[in-house]
C-alpha cells in the first residue's frame, strides 16, 4: 500500500515548490503536476506531487491522520 500526504504549496521555482505539511516544510517536485499553484493543496508520494486536491478534501485528510495519531498513541 502507497500513502500520498496532503500538502499545502507555498512557493514555487520551476518545476520544484516548497511545500507544508502540518507544519513540516519539504522540497517536491510539480514534475507531474505542471498545473499546481502557490496557495493549492496536493497529495505528496516519494517526493513528488502526484495530484491537486481541494482545500475541504485536504484538511479533512489530514485531520483524519492527527485522529489516527491520537489513536496509536493511546493504544502504546
Amino acid at each position: 500500500m502507497c500513502l500520498a500526504i496532503p500538502a499545502l504549496i507555498r512557493t514555487i521555482e520551476g518545476k520544484e515548490a516548497e511545500a507544508d505539511m502540518g507544519g513540516i516544510s519539504r522540497r517536491i517536485s510539480l514534475w507531474l503536476t505542471p498545473e499546481a499553484k502557490v496557495g493549492d493543496y496536493v497529495l505528496i508520494h516519494t517526493g513528488y506531487a502526484i495530484s491537486t486536491l481541494d482545500q475541504g478534501e485536504a484538511e479533512e485528510t489530514l485531520r483524519l491522520f492527527e485522529e489516527i495519531g491520537r489513536a496509536m498513541g493511546e493504544a502504546a
